[in-house]
Parts: structure tokens; C-alpha cells; sequence
């Protein structure tokens, strides 16, 4: 079973078991294949997200005394102090973004706050840090450019016709091409 909370789905999208979604949405025909865990999180459509993806985990605070759950999750600790609400709320300020017909490799996490453009393939085990460029293949840790999918007049145009916006049948029609 999966755990989806505050989440929208579009059209032909697929989930598979063992996902956490959290306050995100996921376009037309975008699937996460399992194992996923994904929060804060606008993923366009056609997006391929392969098992064991992490898109906006969450971070520990670092400046504190300790780095535990208890002290901004106190609460389920037992303690009387309340969840440190804002301790949460930067996570959801620092949402990731990513375009249409994107491929997200096996086990490749996408750290808060970064976007990734249309068409972008992230390689297997990459942990994206930074901005990822339209078109752009990503590799490594922390993810590099390793090249472009296509020459750039190729991938203007294909962010021009935005295929992705079409509807069903012009889809349809378009398949031989």
C-alpha cells in the first residue's frame, strides 16, 4: 500500500506500492514506480520516476544540540512542547520543481528547492543539488551535466510545440511520429 496525503493526480497517472506523497502533484501519465518517497513536490506530466526516488527529503537541523526527531517532533516523543511548526514549513517553502517528460533514475534524490527542466533525465544513484537544465542528462553525486539529450534547436522546439499539452487524441495521432 502506499500513503498519499494532500496530493493531486492527473489523468493516467500511476502510483506504485510502497510511495509517501505528501502534499504534491503529479501531471497527466506521471508515474512513480515504488518505494517512492516524495513531498513538497509540482512534477509535470509524462514524468518517469523510477523505484526508490527521493524528491524533497527531509533535512535534520544541523544548528541545534541535537539533530534528533524529539526536538522538532516533540509531541510524538512525548514531550509537552509542540511540533515545531516551522522547522516544517521551510521544507514547504523550498517546493522542487519539475517539468514535463522528465526521467528520474533508480535511488536518485532530488534535494528541497531545486528545479528540473523539461525533458531532463537524472541518472540512477544522482543527487540533484542544484538547478537542472532543460533537456539536460545528470549524473553523479553531487549531479553534474554529463551532456544534452538533443541539440538545442531540437529541444526549443519540442518546449515550443509543448506536446505535453496536447489532448488525447492529438496525442493519438501523433504515436508514428
Amino acid at each position: 500500500a502506499s500513503w498519499v496525503r494532500g496530493s493531486d493526480f492527473g489523468d493516467y497517472t500511476y502510483l506504485g506500492p510502497r510511495c509517501s506523497v505528501i502534499d504534491s502533484t503529479l501531471g497527466d501519465f506521471s508515474y512513480a514506480m515504488g518505494d517512492n518517497q516524495i513531498s513538497h513536490a509540482h512534477i509535470g506530466k509524462f514524468c518517469n520516476i523510477a523505484t526508490g526516488v527521493r524528491i524533497n527529503p527531509g533535512n535534520h537541523p544541523t544548528w541545534r544540540a541535537s539533530q534528533h526527531h524529539f526536538t522538532y517532533r516533540s509531541a510524538s516523543h512525548g514531550f509537552d512542547a509542540a511540533d515545531d511548526a516551522a522547522f516544517f514549513e521551510w521544507r514547504k517553502q523550498h517546493a522542487v520543481h519539475i517539468g514535463a517528460d522528465v526521467w528520474i533514475g533508480h535511488n536518485a534524490t532530488v534535494m528541497p528547492g531545486v528545479a528540473i527542466g523539461d525533458g531532463a533525465a537524472i541518472g540512477s544513484g544522482a543527487v540533484v543539488t542544484h538547478d537542472v537544465p532543460p533537456y539536460a542528462i545528470v549524473v553523479g553525486v553531487p549531479a553534474r551535466v554529463l551532456r544534452t539529450r538533443c541539440d538545442p534547436e531540437i529541444a526549443q522546439t519540442l518546449r515550443r510545440i509543448a506536446w505535453w499539452d496536447w489532448g488525447h487524441a492529438q496525442l493519438s495521432a501523433a504515436l508514428p511520429d
